[in-house]
């Protein structure tokens, strides 16, 4: 449970540095991590983003909280919180646990739900194109239809199940669990505006891709979005000032200011409604969407998000956008400083760009850092989509240190999603299950423990410590799909249970992956396509 500075590289570079990127080679060191001994000579192996897309999905199943499904295809996992909101009187069956506990925290799970919902939007075909597009939205129903049961009045909203505390000390399978199940709420006297803005962003957002397939349901997430914004605004404080047990492991450290923002702009897109777009455009200053000058986006800091959203409008010629163009136009300037400080082409000082480590990989902080390197990789693909779709295409970002194109931002994007994948000091993919190499001993308790199915003898709390969580032996069920906290400034991992901040792996930070893997495995295709065809092919996507 998680939370820029520069990398100058002088003009004279940036041809070269872009090349590197265009290629998805990691540059730098080889580190010094303990995880993997990299064998001289070895060939690099070719990425394989559509399995890279299979596994982020199926990753999901094994995250899941209730009764499974007939078709669930994670053959380890069993049911689990079958009474989840029993002693309250509500039902709060399902959900996603956030990461390798299982307490179901309801801030992280519908950024995790709002970014896979935005990868299908802007990606949908690509997605389809790899024969995923089910698989996606099983994966984003399983949280919205959560998020319908725990949304039981207009203004009250369950936010959590389990607390970290209790459920830290046991080390069990969720099939076994015997800590607390205690459900906690936000009301009119306890308020909670960034989780009921973050949960009808996800509604807003999922109402869009299930529009066509399902107009019924999708009428139902927007229903439940509108309530959801209405009340997060009417009763305004902080999520975690009313439920003190998620302060220790989902503080809201940037308040509930981004999060309305982000609900207006998701309820915009999903309505067509000018009062929500005037909403962010009237509250951009006071809420800081104009102020803030961000170097990450996280389930926490949603700034960057939001100001890509409005940027979008502008770029895309939006005829609402019209009227609140110079605001938008402050909006975009602070998405744009996000970009370009992922590009390391800020001026200033060191603080206005983000760091980087000496294998390439994008650098925030410390603990379960991929985060930052997913969220950022997904920004940069979309926003090179609009600035190739954009009303003056073919649009150019414009930072203080040089002008980028649209195939520089997801040149960097790609080489983020390859350092995901293995291509790193390490060669050690930081996607479970993927590749020859990838940590086998991720801070996980279903993962960790024997499959209930294959041996459905109870294990106690503190028998999961005994037994399982300090064996050194890799885990017996493998965590498909799952990223990882992933490596320090120095491209060092140590692949130790106990070592959470780096093997510990968390939905959104598989979430943001499942767009840009899809968006990368569709031009791949395309490329192995031309190069087939021959160089003179004068197809569209060959030029």
């Amino acid at each position: 449970m998680s939370r820029g500075r520069a990398w100058p590289a002088p003009d004279s570079r940036r041809a070269a540095a872009l090349l590197l990127l265009l290629l998805g080679v990691a540059v730098g060191g080889r580190g010094s991590g303990a995880a993997a001994e990299v064998e001289e000579g070895e060939e690099e192996a070719a990425v394989d983003y559509g399995a890279a897309l299979s596994k982020s999905l199926l990753y999901f199943e094994a995250q899941r909280s209730g009764r499974l499904p007939h078709n669930q295809r994670v053959r380890w996992r069993g049911h689990s919180g079958l009474t989840d909101g029993l002693q309250q009187g509500v039902d709060l069956v399902g959900g996603y646990y956030d990461a390798g506990d299982h307490v179901k925290f309801g801030l992280p799970m519908a950024f995790t739900v709002t970014m896979l919902s935005w990868g299908a939007i802007e990606f949908g075909d690509d997605v389809a194109a790899a024969g995923e597009w089910g698989h996606a939205l099983e994966a984003i129903k399983w949280g919205t239809d959560y998020f319908v049961k725990a949304h039981t009045e207009p203004f009250v909203y369950w936010a959590e199940v389990g607390d970290g505390d209790t459920d830290h000390y046991c080390w069990q399978r969720p099939e076994d669990m015997t800590t607390s199940r205690q459900a906690y709420r936000i009301d009119r006297d306890n308020p909670g505006s960034d989780l009921a803005g973050e949960t009808a962003a996800a509604l807003a957002a999922a109402s869009i891709v299930f529009r066509r397939s399902n107009p019924h349901y999708s009428h139902l997430l927007l229903h439940h979005a509108k309530q959801l914004f209405e009340f997060g605004d009417r009763y305004r404080g902080t999520y975690d000032s009313s439920i003190a047990e998620a302060r220790s492991y989902y503080a809201s450290v940037s308040g509930y200011r981004d999060e309305l923002l982000w609900a207006a702009l998701w309820l915009h897109r999903a309505t067509g409604r000018a009062e929500y777009l005037d909403y962010a455009a009237a509250m951009a200053d006071e809420f800081g969407g104009v102020v803030w000058a961000m170097t990450e986006f996280s389930w926490d800091v949603k700034y960057a998000g939001v100001q890509v959203l409005a940027a979008k409008l502008l770029l895309e010629g939006d005829p609402q956008a019209l009227q609140h163009r110079a605001v938008l136009e402050q909006y975009k300037a602070k998405a744009e400083h996000y970009l370009c400080a992922c590009l390391g082409l800020n001026g200033g000082n060191g603080s206005d760009n983000v760091d980087r480590s000496p294998g390439g990989m994008l650098y925030v902080r410390q603990w379960n850092n991929l985060q930052y390197v997913s969220s950022a990789a997904f920004l940069l693909t979309a926003y090179s989509r609009y600035l190739s779709a954009g009303a003056a295409s073919p649009g150019l970002l414009r930072c203080p240190r040089g002008a980028a194109a649209p195939a520089e931002l997801l040149a960097l994007a790609r080489s983020q999603a390859d350092y995901i994948l293995g291509r790193n000091p390490l060669r050690l993919s930081y996607m479970v299950g993927y590749g020859r190499r990838y940590p086998v001993r991720v801070h996980h308790r279903g993962a960790s423990i024997v499959a209930h199915k294959a041996n459905s003898r109870f294990i106690g709390c503190m028998q999961g410590f005994d037994d399982w969580f300090g064996r050194g032996r890799a885990n017996p069920n493998v965590l498909a799909g799952a990223i990882v906290g992933g490596p320090n400034c120095r491209d060092e991992f140590r692949d130790d249970r106990g070592n959470y901040m780096q093997t510990e792996a968390c939905t959104y930070n598989t979430a943001p992956m499942v767009g840009v893997f899809a968006r990368l495995h569709r031009l791949a295709t395309a490329e192995e396509g031309c190069r087939r065809r021959g160089a003179a092919d004068e197809a569209a996507e060959c030029r």
